[in-house]
C-alpha cells in the first residue's frame, strides 16, 4: 500500500494492450488516449462503433426475447380493448417511480384509466399486500402491474389471483425458482430466461414491455381506429436514464444508448414534472449523469424516505404546473432533511465502527434507525471500508434491514438464501443492494451465515482499497480539447467507469472553502499551467487540510475531468480524489487490475 497516498489508498494503473492501440488508432481514426481508455475498458474491435455510438436503433433487441412479454403485452391489450381501469403498485425509490410514471403517462396518452399505489416505506415496507392489492381492488381495477417489485410477492399476488385479477410483474430483482402465481413475471432475472438483460432496471424493463405493447396495438391497428395518436417512445427516455443511473445499474449496451438518448430527451424538457424540479435544482449547464444521480434522483427518492412516498411518481406524472411546482419544492425540502437524517446517523455509526473493523462485512444494528436513510448511510459505509454493509433498524423485535455490496459478492442471492432457510423473515435483492426484515434474535444467526457466504465467494479478496486509475497526464491537458475526447467514452457510470488521471508535481497557488464542505484550489502545474480544482468534502480530511496549508511543496494528484458550465461559458476542472506525496509514477508497471 501506499503508505504516502492521503486517502490511504494503493495507486493502480490500469492495464492496456499496446498492440490495440495502433489498432484503433490506424483503424479508427482515434487518437492516442481515446485508444488507450478503450484498450483498457477491452471493448471488443467488432463493437468500437457502437460503443462510440450507442443508438437505441442498434441496442433495442426484440422485447418478446423476455420470457413472459409477449403473454403480458397481449393481456394488456385485452384489457384497453375492453377499457379495463388498470392499478399500477410501484416501489417507493427512483427505479420504482420512474417506471409508475412511464406506464402511467402512456395509459395517459391512450386515454386509459388508471391508479397507481406507493407504499410507505415505514409502515408497509417494501413490495405489495394483501392491503394495497385490496385498496386497488376496491378502486374498480381489473388488472394490476407490479413495478420494481412483484417477483416475489407471494402472498399479495396469490390473493389478487383469488379475486380474480391478473397480475403482471414488471421487475429486475433477483429471482428463485418458485414463483408467485402471477399471470406474468417480466423479470430478466428469473433463472428461466435467456434473453441476457440482466443489467437492466425495472424502468428498463416497463420500457422493453412499452415497445412490446405499443408494436401490438398498432399491429391490431388500434391507434388508427380509435383515432389516437400513437405515443412517441423515445419521448420516454427520459426517465428510463433517470432509472437506470439511479439504480447503478452496469451502463452496458441497451442500458449505454438508453442514458445517451435520455439526456437529450431531458435537454428537451417534454417531462413537466422532470422539467419543474431540473428549476427548483437551479441547474443551468447540459443534463449530465452527475444531475440524474446527485440532484434529481436524490429528490425524487427523499419523499419516499421521509414519508410521501407517492410524491415522485406523482411528479413524475402531473400536467399541472402549480401543482408540479407544489410537489417539487417539497421533494426539494424533504431532500434537505434527509441530508441532515443521514449525516446525524452516518456520525452516529462510524463512533461505533470501531468495534467490527476486523468483520469481513460491516454488520450493525440499532434501535429505531430511520428506516429511509439507513441505505444511503450503508453506501457511504461501503465505500469508506470498501466491503459490503448491511445495517438494521430494530424496532420492537423485528430488524428492517438495507444492504449494500461491492463487486464479487451478490447481496441479493445470500439474503434469498437466507430467507430460504428461514434465518430472515423476508428479503431480497440484485447483486449490489438489497433488503430485509428479520427477528432480533436471528441477527447472529445471520451474521455468521453471511460470513461464511462472504469466505466462500471473496477468500482471496484483499481488503485494501486500490484507487484505479487510467493514465498520467499533463497538467495542460486539463482543457475542453482533451475533455471531449475523454467524453467520447460517456455515458459512465457502473460498467463504465469514468476515467481518472494522475497529474504529477503540482504546487496549490490557492485554497479556499466552498459550500462548506468542499475546497477549491488553484494548482500550478510544473509545466507552467494552471489547474483549476475541487475536493468534495474535504473539510472533514486530510484532503482538505493539505490543499489548504501554507506551503511549497510538490504533490501529486488522482481525479477526473468535470466540465463546469455557467452563463454560457465552460471551464474544465479536476475533481481531486486522492493527493500523493514526493512519488513519481512515470515507471510504475500497469496493474493486472483491469
Amino acid at each position: 500500500m501506499n503508505s504516502l497516498s492521503l486517502s490511504g489508498k494503493n495507486w493502480v494503473l490500469k492495464k492496456f494492450n499496446e498492440e490495440d492501440i495502433i489498432f484503433l488508432k490506424e483503424n479508427f481514426s482515434l487518437d492516442e488516449m481515446t485508444s488507450k481508455l478503450l484498450s483498457i475498458r477491452q471493448i471488443k474491435k467488432d463493437e468500437i462503433n457502437s460503443f462510440l455510438n450507442p443508438s437505441i436503433k442498434n441496442f433495442l433487441p426484440n422485447p418478446d426475447n423476455l420470457i413472459d412479454m409477449k403473454k403480458s403485452s397481449k393481456r394488456t391489450v385485452e384489457a384497453i380493448i375492453k377499457k379495463e381501469k388498470i392499478g399500477i403498485f410501484g416501489d417507493y425509490d427512483v427505479d420504482g417511480a420512474t417506471s409508475t410514471a412511464l406506464l402511467g403517462n402512456y395509459f395517459s396518452e391512450l386515454n386509459i384509466d388508471y391508479e397507481i399505489y406507493i407504499p410507505d416505506r415505514k409502515k408497509e415496507g417494501y413490495g405489495p399486500s394483501i392491503k394495497s392489492f385490496q385498496e386497488l381492488i376496491d378502486k374498480k381495477v381489473k388488472i394490476i402491474f407490479t413495478v420494481d417489485c412483484g417477483t416475489l410477492s407471494f402472498e399479495a399476488i396469490n390473493f389478487a389471483k383469488e379475486k380474480n385479477i391478473d397480475v403482471i410483474v414488471l421487475d429486475h430483482h433477483q429471482s428463485e425458482v418458485n414463483l408467485p402465481k402471477a399471470f406474468s413475471i417480466v423479470n430478466p432475472n428469473r433463472l428461466d430466461d435467456k434473453s441476457n438483460l440482466q443489467y437492466l432496471c425495472a424502468a428498463g424493463v416497463s420500457f422493453m414491455f412499452l415497445v412490446s405493447l405499443n408494436r401490438k396495438l398498432r399491429n391490431e391497428d388500434w391507434f388508427n381506429q380509435e383515432d389516437v395518436k400513437e405515443p412517441n417512445l423515445i419521448n420516454y427516455l427520459d426517465l428510463v436514464s433517470l432509472g437506470t443511473v439511479c439504480d447503478v445499474v452496469p451502463l452496458i449496451g441497451l442500458n449505454r444508448a438508453i442514458v445517451k438518448q435520455g439526456l437529450k430527451i431531458i435537454k428537451l424538457k417534454k417531462n413537466l414534472g422532470l422539467k419543474t424540479l431540473w428549476d427548483v435544482c437551479k441547474i443551468e449547464s447540459n443534463p449530465s449523469i452527475y444531475h440524474l444521480g446527485y440532484l434529481l434522483g436524490p429528490r425524487i427518492n427523499a419523499g419516499g424516505r421521509v414519508g410521501k412516498c407517492s410524491h415522485g411518481a406523482n411528479l413524475l406524472l402531473n400536467k399541472d404546473p402549480k401543482y408540479s411546482f407544489k410537489l417539487a419544492s417539497e421533494l426539494n425540502q424533504y431532500n434537505m432533511e434527509r441530508q441532515m437524517l443521514e449525516k446525524d446517523l452516518l456520525k452516529k455509526i462510524l463512533n461505533e465502527t470501531k468495534d467490527f473493523s476486523n468483520d469481513p462485512v460491516l454488520i450493525m444494528s440499532g434501535k429505531n434507525w430511520h428506516e429511509g436513510v439507513i441505505g444511503i448511510v450503508a453506501a457511504r459505509l461501503k465505500d469508506k471500508f470498501n466491503k459490503p454493509v448491511i445495517l438494521i433498524s430494530i424496532d420492537g423485535n423485528i430488524g428492517k434491514a438495507s444492504a449494500r455490496s461491492i463487486v464479487g459478492f451478490d447481496i441479493g442471492s445470500v439474503i434469498i438464501s437466507a430467507t430460504q432457510e428461514n434465518i430472515l423473515i423476508k428479503g431480497g435483492g440484485h447483486k449490489m443492494a438489497g433488503g430485509f426484515s428479520v427477528k432480533i434474535e436471528n441477527i447472529n444467526i445471520f451474521k455468521n451465515f453471511i460470513f461464511k457466504k462472504f469466505k466462500g465467494v471473496n477468500g482471496n479478496l484483499k481488503n485494501e482499497k486500490p484507487l484505479l486509475l487510467d493514465s498520467i497526464i499533463a497538467p495542460s491537458a486539463v482543457n475542453l480539447e482533451f475533455y471531449n475526447k475523454v467524453e467520447l467514452l460517456s455515458p459512465f457510470g457502473s460498467g463504465n467507469p469514468e476515467p481518472k488521471f494522475i497529474i504529477e508535481n503540482v504546487k496549490t497557488i490557492n485554497g479556499k472553502i466552498v459550500g462548506e464542505k468542499h475546497v477549491k484550489s488553484i494548482l500550478k502545474g510544473e509545466d507552467g499551467s494552471t489547474i483549476k480544482s475541487i475536493a468534495f468534502n474535504a473539510t472533514e480530511n486530510d484532503l482538505g487540510s493539505y490543499l489548504l496549508k501554507k506551503n511549497n511543496k510538490s504533490f501529486n494528484i488522482a481525479g477526473k475531468l468535470s466540465l463546469n458550465e455557467w452563463k454560457g461559458q465552460s471551464n474544465v476542472e479536476f475533481i481531486i480524489d486522492d493527493i500523493s506525496v514526493n512519488k513519481t509514477f512515470k515507471n510504475m508497471v500497469p496493474s493486472s487490475i483491469g
